[in-house]
């Protein structure tokens, strides 16, 4: 886990561009259009409102919880996936709501397509964030810190 702002920083980022990546790779192929444009072409502004709202509305009360609830706090591998957990069901309900309004509007928002949408974005997410995305930017960081460790 990251120890230092500058770590968490680079943890926060490798997540969310990992994440976003990997859920705008779903979702095209979800809608049948998977192609280099239709991936990168929304991928930057979805990166960067990902990020904003992981930094500045999801990740101070999904750690909060993710420490209230009963996992063994010595063991830092649960503290992490408390917290990732918690992370992906704030992520997935806010970026489902952005996903709607991107590609459809205002005018097609409804509980049942928003529902339809948080669970196809779930099922997919936690898998991601778990299995692939954690690892890899915790692979990130521990490089990083062998980088400075020998600069």
């Amino acid at each position: 886990m990251p120890q230092t702002k500058k770590e968490s920083w680079l943890f926060t980022c490798s997540m969310c561009l990992f994440m976003v990546f990997g859920m705008t790779i779903y979702n095209v192929a979800l809608h049948g259009a998977l192609s280099f444009g239709a991936v990168f072409g929304g991928f930057p502004f979805a990166f960067v409102i990902a990020l904003i709202l992981d930094v500045f509305v999801v990740a101070k009360p999904a750690k909060k919880i993710a420490l209230k609830l009963p996992t063994n706090k010595e063991k830092m591998w649960q503290v992490g996936i408390s917290i990732s957990v918690c992370m992906i069901l704030g992520m997935v309900s806010f970026m489902s709501l952005f996903g709607i309004v991107v590609e459809s509007g205002w005018h097609q928002l409804s509980l049942a397509t928003y529902l339809h949408t948080w669970l196809f974005n779930f099922v997919m997410a936690l898998p991601l964030q778990l299995l692939i995305v954690r690892p890899l930017a915790l692979t990130i960081l521990s490089a990083s810190r062998k980088m400075t460790a020998s600069a």
